[in-house]
Formats: structure tokens, sequence, C-alpha cells
């Protein structure tokens, strides 16, 4: 299988993506990686591979590009390239850690939507504490939903669980401000009557606060809510480090807990990075689309390639598609 990368986008790119990519290649003899973006960056860091191939680019996509004009009006940048070579069938899956909306902009109009698909939707899996992870969805892709799009994200996200997580009877659970079926709003109350009817493992409403506890296995929501659980649960994991950072280097004793506790310490941050699960996956497109965390680092394109060849290899769009076409 081919994948091709956007080498451009992100925080440490082309540098940490070119080393991600090395990585991945040397783990897996049945992938083909195509990087594009500035082939004299690329080369700094590249180290020839039969399997990695090289397509040049000046023009980028910048965070600070406005997603639909970019991607209309920058057909020749790293971001929108890879995506074309997916839609030509080219590659079979792509990757980019730059603009999240120019990246599902591009899904969504160069890619495109699987038939019977109304929204696309964003699919982080997000860490819990026993270590198994959950996948939240809609984390962005739109603001508003109607009930119907909650239930085609708990199909998608189930397959996901099933296909690519190894979950054989995914849990599947509706965020809601409280677990009763009564509870929530008219999107809330209308989706729970459909998810309960839809032939999936709904295990009925869940709370924001369980969601690290392992409440569910795929987690469903509007885009709007979902962002700011994603945002929230980041941002209280980087303060609560920040936090013991301060703490554990305020004085000597201290210090000298903290060197006692490293080895901990490490394991606790390893278990509670989302990126050590890969990227937030962009469901309901003809091809897996990957959206990498934009400060991401060599091990998390890695993680993001290996969970794009899972998508691949376990045919999961086709899977959806037919799923779809049967509800």
């Amino acid at each position: 299988m081919k994948i091709a990368i956007d080498a451009m986008g992100g925080d440490h790119a082309p540098k940490e993506t070119v080393l991600g990519a090395m990585k991945a290649v040397q783990e897996f003899s049945d992938i083909e990686i195509l990087l594009v973006g500035n082939e004299p960056e690329i080369n700094q860091y590249l180290n020839a591979h039969p399997r990695i191939s090289v397509l040049h680019t000046e023009e980028k996509i910048l965070s600070t590009d406005e997603p639909v004009r970019a991607v209309r009006r920058k057909k020749n940048s790293s971001m929108v390239l890879a995506a074309q070579h997916v839609a030509d069938g080219k590659a079979d899956a792509c990757i980019s850690a730059g603009n999240t909306g120019a990246l599902m902009a591009s899904g969504l109009f160069v890619v495109g939507r699987i038939e019977g698909i109304e929204r696309p939707a964003l699919a982080p899996t997000l860490p819990t504490i026993d270590g198994s992870g959950f996948v939240l969805l809609d984390a962005g892709a739109n603001a508003d939903a109607r009930p119907e799009h909650l239930v085609q994200y708990a199909i998608m996200g189930s397959i996901y669980a099933q296909k690519v997580r190894n979950i054989e009877k995914p849990r599947v659970g509706l965020l809601n401000i409280g677990t009763e079926e009564k509870k929530g709003n008219e999107l809330t109350k209308q989706a729970y009557g459909l998810l309960k009817e839809s032939g999936i493992h709904f295990i009925g409403n869940v709370e924001s606060r369980d969601l690290l506890q392992g409440a569910a296995d795929v987690v469903v929501t509007d885009g709007f809510t979902g962002n700011m659980v994603l945002k929230t649960i980041e941002g209280t994991a980087l303060s609560v480090f920040s936090m013991l950072k301060t703490a554990l280097t305020a004085s000597f004793k201290s210090k000298l807990a903290a060197g006692v506790l490293k080895p901990q310490l490490k394991e606790l941050k390893n278990q509670m990075d989302y990126s050590e699960y890969g990227g937030a996956a962009l469901f309901g497109l003809k091809a897996p689309v990957i959206k990498a965390h934009g400060s991401s680092d060599a091990n998390a394109f890695y993680n993001s390639i290996r969970q794009t060849r899972d998508m691949v290899g376990n045919e999961m769009v086709k899977t959806i598609s037919k799923v779809i076409e049967v509800n």
C-alpha cells in the first residue's frame, strides 16, 4: 500500500515527518511512502530508501490560511497534492499535521465522501487510565449535527474500534449531562432513541467526567461539544504535568524525589499521550485521511502511519460503505 504524507505540515516539519516515515518503512515491509514537499529541505533528513519517494513542491498551506480558500487556490501545496494522489488512486491514504480545517476541506473536496455519509467526523483516540483508550467523534469536523448524524458517527466509530483497535464488541456511549435516558437537549434525546435501534452495542449516555475512566470504547457527540472536550482533556493534562514539574523542582528534596520517581513519571506521561494512538482520523471519506497533531514528533508520525496502515489493510472504508448502504 502507498501512503502520501504532507511533509511540510506541522510545527516540526519536515524533520520529524521524515524521521517518522523512515522508522515506519523499517518496521513495515508492506508500505510505500510518498513525501510531498520541498525536496531539498526533505533530503536534509532523508536516508535513501527504495520505499520512500519525494514529490517536490514549494507551495504549502499555512496555519493562518483560511481553509477552504487555501485548498481551492493552493492546488500545488503539499497537503492538496497528497490528497489529490489519493483521489487519483496513486495512494491509498494521506496524512498531514498541518492546518486542520484545510485538511478537512481537502478530504471533502478532493478525496470525497462515502456515498450515504451525510457529514464526515473527526475522530481522535484519547487515553484512559487503564490504557485502553476511547474513540471520540465528532471532535470538530462539524459544529452542528442532527440525530441521524450521531448514528452514522456511532457506526463508523464502532467499525474503527473493531477493525483497527481489535475490540470485538465496542461499547458505544452518547456524551450527555447525565446517564438517564431522558437527560439532555433535543439532539441527545432524539439520538438516544435512534442509537437504541441502530444495531450497535449502545450502552446509553455517558458523562464527560467518566471518559478517562473508560466509560465507553466509542463516544459520540456533535463537533462543537467534542472539540471542547478534546481541548479540555489536552489542556488539563498539560496543566497537571506542568504543576507536577513545578512541585518536583521546587526544592532540593523534591528534586531528589523526582529523580527516584522519574521512570514512573515518564510511564505516566506516555500513558496519557494520545499521539501514541496515532492521529485523528477523518471518518466518512472514500479513503483514510489522518490528521496528526500539529506538534507531532517522529514517534507520533510513526504511530499515525501505523494507524493508517491498519485502516487500509483492514478495509475500513469498504466496510463503512457496505454498512451505510444497508442502513
